[in-house]
């Protein structure tokens, strides 16, 4: 398993379903089993930037969003609807 490891293997295999020769589905099969720093030498490190790999949950993604600082008048205009919902929902009831 260490030499495995060390120097890498490569399984590869093709799956072909034909009908009348006509070639209906075609799946490539791709295995390389080897250790991470031999991975890495291949340019193999697709791992390093999935947050699903770095152990991030989705409240740490959430986390990235940005803030009402990065996103100026966000909280006027968000105060600005609210303040015509209010006025609006009034106004239907005094129509009531």
């Amino acid at each position: 398993m260490e030499r495995v490891l060390d120097k890498g293997i490569v399984i590869a295999g093709d799956i072909r379903i034909k009908l009348v020769d006509i070639e209906l589905l075609t799946i490539q099969l791709r295995l390389v089993i080897c250790s991470v720093d031999k991975a890495r030498e291949m340019g193999i490190d697709w791992w390093s930037d999935n947050a699903m790999f770095k152990g991030l949950s989705s409240q740490a993604s959430a986390a990235s969003l940005p803030d009402a600082a990065a996103t100026p008048g966000i909280e006027d205009r968000l105060a600005r609807l609210e303040s015509i919902l209010v006025k609006q929902a009034a106004a239907a009831e005094a129509v009531i």
